[in-house]
C-alpha cells in the first residue's frame, strides 16, 4: 500500500510515455496536434449545428450528409488526442483550450442558407486539409512514421468530405 508521500509523487508526476522521437520532435509535434485537435472539434460542431438547422426541399438529404460527415469528423478526435499521448504529450482538456487553439470559426447566425452552409464546411474542411499537411511534413521530417500514415487518412478523408460536400452544392451542369 502506498504512503501518502507516494500518492502525491504520483499525482504530480508528469503523464511521461517512452517515445524514439527526441524531446524537441515531441514537443513539436503535439503542439501541432493539438491545434488539428481544436480545429476538429471546431469542425465537428460546426457540421452538427448546420445538420440540427438545416432547411429547405434538401433537407433530407443534407441533414443525412452533415450526419455523416459530423460522425467521421468526431471518430478522429480520440484518435488525434491518443497520437499525442502515445507520442507521451498530454493534449487538450477543456472547451476553453479548444477555443484558444482553433482556427476554424464559428457561425452563431440564427439562419444560414442551406448552400452557404455547405460552402462554409467545404472551406473549413479544405483548411482542415492544408493544416494536416503542415503537419504531416513536420512528422515526416522526424520520422513519425504512425502520426505521418494515420494522417494520409484523414486527409483523404476530408477530401472526400470536400468533395461531397461540392457535388452536393453544384446548381447546374459545367461543360
Amino acid at each position: 500500500m502506498l504512503n501518502r508521500n507516494e500518492v502525491a509523487e504520483r499525482r504530480e508526476a508528469p503523464l511521461k510515455t517512452p517515445a524514439l522521437l527526441s524531446p524537441d520532435s515531441v514537443q513539436n509535434i503535439t503542439v501541432e496536434l493539438n491545434v488539428l485537435l481544436a480545429d476538429v472539434f471546431a469542425l465537428y460542431l460546426k457540421t452538427k449545428n448546420f445538420h440540427w438547422h438545416v432547411s429547405g426541399p434538401h433537407f433530407r438529404d443534407y441533414h443525412l450528409l452533415l450526419d455523416e460527415q459530423g460522425d467521421q469528423i468526431l471518430a478522429m478526435t480520440d484518435d488525434i488526442a491518443e497520437r499525442v499521448r502515445k507520442l507521451g504529450g498530454s493534449t487538450i482538456r477543456s472547451i476553453g483550450h479548444i477555443a484558444r487553439l482553433k482556427h476554424i470559426a464559428d457561425n452563431d447566425a440564427v439562419y444560414v442558407e442551406p448552400k452557404d452552409m455547405l460552402s462554409e464546411l467545404r472551406e473549413d474542411n479544405q483548411a482542415l486539409i492544408g493544416r494536416m499537411i503542415e503537419v504531416h511534413d513536420l512528422c515526416d521530417e522526424a520520422n513519425d512514421v504512425a502520426t505521418t500514415s494515420v494522417l494520409e487518412t484523414w486527409i483523404d478523408e476530408s477530401q472526400r468530405r470536400v468533395w461531397f460536400l461540392f457535388e452536393a452544392s453544384r446548381t447546374g451542369l459545367t461543360a
